[in-house]
């Protein structure tokens, strides 16, 4: 009883605001790829003891950092694969409302530092669109986030991915709401992490190159499957600067060209789609080279500062953007520190 009137008094006290009140030093960070997860999702025990604690932490250790590394506000997510590892959709749907309404009551004290993401699934998309919208409207959520592709079928191996017509619910419902989703990596089901990273190369699998290979793929469908022709006030964020694509945008553009003939749905390319629909954030990918690089390809008005805490430390990250001052003018960083973040996620409309 006590977590159900934490949440509706939550959802009562976002209504009742005329405007967002958050801890806006006018100097600070804002970051929005930081894992958090409840404890009827550990990992299935992969995880190691203090991840597992850092990742149930909200107010005492990874505050304490905050206030350390001089992030203002930080939008918390559900850890990697949360719903999307889940993969009966009657329990699917039961736990995303679960995790949502868990991340809301224990924020509900201190929304003037944290925000969330919905995490969502999207066995169904029209269950997806209902939960983000209600997550939006009475949680005071500021979009969703998703864990690549949803597993499914009796053997998990049924992989949805939401590029496909039948998705367009869902889309609809993120444009009307006018909130960015977040896509995220997963770990890939059994069938091919066993043939394909097990299988003498289980030291590929994660961040070193199974993330941006699966989800840079999951990405680029949005992209030649035309969500984004259907949709063109859709936002979509991705981390890790892209996933590696805005690295390959000649090769790739040159490349989808030829398949104009041969049916490919997308109208423009995805170097415009980049300009338009997606965003990227430096998480995990603390690269200076590579990030003048992406301010060439697309402009500093496409990159946003996150972390990926607890996976990556929050000092180093820090200490990175914090180093940036070389290399950027000073407009220029606190844009990408805190100043595209604060009109994505509109914190100061009213």
């Amino acid at each position: 009883m006590q977590f159900l009137t934490l949440v509706s008094l939550f959802a009562l006290l976002i209504q009742s605001c005329s405007s967002r009140v958050w801890n806006d030093t006018g100097v600070g960070t804002i970051v929005f790829e930081e894992a958090w997860t409840i404890p009827e999702l550990d990992g299935g025990g992969t995880r190691s003891a203090v991840l597992e604690a850092n990742l149930l932490d909200i107010h005492n250790q990874r505050l304490r950092q905050m206030d350390e590394n001089g992030i203002d506000f930080m939008i918390l997510s559900c850890a990697s694969p949360c719903i999307q590892g889940i993969s009966d959709p009657k329990l699917a749907a039961e736990m995303a409302v679960n995790v949502n309404n868990q991340l809301a009551a224990q924020i509900s004290n201190n929304t003037f530092r944290f925000g969330g993401f919905a995490a969502l699934s999207m066995h169904n998309a029209t269950e997806a669109a209902l939960e983000l919208n209600r997550t939006v409207k009475e949680l005071g959520f500021f979009g969703g986030l998703v864990n690549d592709y949803q597993q499914a079928g009796a053997d998990n191996d049924t992989l949805l991915y939401f590029d496909q017509p039948e998705y367009d619910v869902f889309w609809q419902m993120v444009t009307d709401l006018d909130v960015p989703v977040y896509f995220h990596p997963r770990t890939n089901v059994p069938t091919i992490e066993n043939l394909v990273y097990s299988n003498g190369r289980p030291w590929l699998s994660g961040a070193a190159q199974e993330f941006a290979a699966t989800l840079s793929t999951h990405l680029l469908g949005l992209c030649v499957n035309g969500v984004f022709d259907r949709f063109p006030n859709l936002k979509i964020i991705a981390g890790h600067l892209g996933e590696r694509i805005p690295s390959d945008f000649i090769r790739i553009d040159t490349q989808l060209k030829r398949q104009i003939t041969n049916g490919l749905p997308m109208l423009r390319n995805v170097t415009d789609y980049w300009h338009t629909n997606i965003l990227e954030t430096t998480s995990g990918n603390f690269a200076t080279d590579l990030l003048l690089f992406h301010k060439q390809q697309l402009g500093l008005d496409r990159i946003l500062y996150s972390i990926d805490y607890p996976f990556v430390e929050i000092p180093d990250g820090t200490t990175w953007v914090n180093g940036l001052t070389d290399v950027l003018s000073p407009d220029e960083l606190l844009a990408l520190k805190r100043g595209l973040a604060i009109k994505l996620f509109k914190l100061n409309d009213d």
